[in-house]
């Protein structure tokens, strides 16, 4: 037992350390990076294509990489925003490293960019503890997925900077409350902000554009506890990728189209936006 907890603290190291140093290069470069983690199915890519093809309207120069274990059928749909999108395809793989990040952005990322969106592998278990040199980390869930979503993933959303709520337009069609999931919310990362979206009806489309941009300038990001603290014990899973208890993450780092696919053997806006 003692030589699998040594090796996941390993790995862990071993990320955190490539994950500082990537960090740094993209801050030099102007390039604030949002990690974005759900289950599959939560909305993920709608929500993102509406907020690239927001940005791409105002002028706000984004990219994004999507990573998914088979197709690049969500490279295709968020390249109809037109701004430089590339496809990951892990073969299995349920996560990425800061290493993996790395080498997919060499000779791809368009100088310029200002804020890269990283559409992580739909999984909220084995991506929760692998920080990639994001400056925001962002979890979403959808209203069908239920209230105890954030007290059954208690890494996910305990080291989340910005907690999105997707699918909003359908909450009280399948019986979502609200305040009892922003309450599990509080239960393992008090003080995050949640916000409320449906990508379908326009509902708070652009806020995570506007956390995004406000990081990328210098705000400072939430602070979760559980980063500070070190956390409970990371989800068990049986997928035999080494995975531990907490992860370092950073707070308030300043800040072509079409997919290119390729594999890999990794404020005072208000919460709820309704027109």
């Amino acid at each position: 037992m003692c030589r699998v907890v040594d090796l996941q603290q390993a790995v862990l190291a071993k990320n955190d350390e490539r994950a500082r140093a990537l960090r740094e290069e993209l801050t030099a470069r102007g390039t604030a990076v949002v990690n974005l983690l759900s289950s599959p199915g939560s909305g993920k890519t709608a929500l993102l294509e509406a907020e690239l093809t927001l940005a791409a309207a105002r002028g706000v120069p984004v990219a994004a990489l999507t990573a998914d274990l088979a197709t690049e059928h969500d490279a295709q749909r968020l390249s109809r925003a037109g701004v430089p999108v590339k496809q990951v395809l892990t073969d299995g793989l349920c996560h990425l490293e800061a290493d993996m990040l790395r080498g997919h952005l060499e000779g791809w990322l368009p100088d310029g960019v200002r804020l890269l969106f990283v559409e992580n592998v739909g999984n909220l278990v084995c991506p929760a503890t692998y920080d990639l040199g994001e400056s925001l980390r962002v979890v979403l869930a959808s209203v069908t997925e239920g209230e105890d979503k954030p007290l059954k993933y208690p890494t996910a959303f305990g080291l989340a900077q910005l907690v999105i709520v997707t699918k909003d337009d359908i909450a009280d069609a399948v019986g979502f409350d609200e305040e009892e999931f922003r309450a599990n919310v509080r239960q393992v990362n008090p003080g995050v902000e949640v916000v409320c979206t449906s990508a379908r009806r326009d509902r708070g489309v652009g806020l995570l554009l506007e956390r995004a941009e406000a990081v990328a300038a210098g705000a400072e990001a939430h602070r979760p506890v559980m980063a500070r603290t070190g956390g409970p014990d990371a989800d068990a899973h049986v997928h035999g990728h080494a995975h531990a208890s907490s992860v370092t993450l950073p707070y308030g780092a300043p800040g072509a189209s079409g997919a290119t696919p390729v594999r890999a053997h990794m404020s005072d806006v208000p919460a709820r936006s309704h027109p």
